[in-house]
């Protein structure tokens, strides 16, 4: 369920159109090199290591500290989520730019598509998981569906806190929640209890493949009872007519979306990191 081969040329391959319109996602298998991903943590670790050195790096991303985390030896350890590095930073900035991916969400949102937001996610050992919820819900737009791509950096196993989604869920529409009664969650986080789960999957992946999939999909993750740490680099793509009315709902607009165009009629569209939206 779900599942799909490497799309080689075109949009989506009949598979990937089956397994979005029935589960709300699919699967790509060993999408990224070994090389790159190595590639994208060890940056990540460089930005949290002289962003915390007190190094001033403009414009500034937006970082989330795990708040169960033991005392850390390095400023990495704490890192739970680091938002808004697909411009800036050429080597994230590069793969939501590929050919081969940008192919893939045209074939779901169609040939005019921006990058608006991004988050690094260094899943620790001891970690809690997210509880139920949409992208759709923290995301106020007038018009739908968004595409989350979400690329193992590591192996997400059910022991280090993988996601699970419950596949058909994104016909949904948006559910009500209520807060993360958690004393330890993250700022932010919901849950919805209003939807039976008991269909719900993991989605297991190997480092390089890739997961597409709805807005409305429901998902969560759970807590890594591993000793290791679960990391990945997670991209949403909108339509580029989409209008964000968060400053219209909330009276702002949230610090981690930056609205990047990487697609215009079929074709890509240089960044210019300095020309923000």
């Amino acid at each position: 369920m779900g599942e799909a081969t490497r799309a080689t040329a075109g949009r989506l391959t009949p598979e990937q159109e089956s397994a979005w319109e029935r589960d709300g996602f699919f699967i790509v298998r060993g999408f990224a090199e070994p090389e790159l991903l190595r590639e994208m943590d060890e940056h990540v670790v460089d930005l949290v290591r002289r962003n915390a050195a007190g190094e001033a790096i403009a414009p500034a991303f937006v970082t989330i500290e795990e708040k169960v985390a033991d005392v850390a030896r390095n400023p990495e350890d704490a890192l739970s989520k680091l938002f808004r590095i697909h411009r800036e930073q050429p080597v994230f900035r590069e793969f939501i730019a590929r050919a081969d991916l940008l192919s893939l969400c045209a074939g779901i949102l169609g040939d005019d598509l921006d990058c608006f937001l991004s988050q690094y996610i260094a899943k620790r050992p001891g970690a809690l998981g997210q509880p139920w919820h949409q992208d759709a819900f923290y995301f106020p737009f007038d018009r739908g569906p968004q595409v989350g791509i979400w690329l193992a950096i590591t192996e997400a196993r059910e022991d280090n806190g993988p996601l699970w989604v419950l596949p058909g869920s994104h016909r949904d529409p948006v559910h009500e929640t209520v807060p993360d009664p958690r004393p330890h969650a993250n700022y932010g986080y919901v849950e919805i209890v209003d939807r039976e789960t008991e269909d719900a999957i993991p989605v297991l992946m190997q480092p390089g493949d890739i997961l597409l999939f709805h807005s409305h999909l429901m998902h969560k993750s759970t807590d890594n009872m591993s000793e290791g740490s679960r990391m990945a680099m997670v991209y949403h793509v909108a339509n580029s007519a989409t209008v964000d009315l968060a400053p219209e709902k909330w009276g702002f607009t949230p610090p981690n979306v930056d609205w990047m165009p990487v697609l215009r009629s079929g074709e890509r569209v240089p960044v210019d990191p300095s020309a923000r939206s």
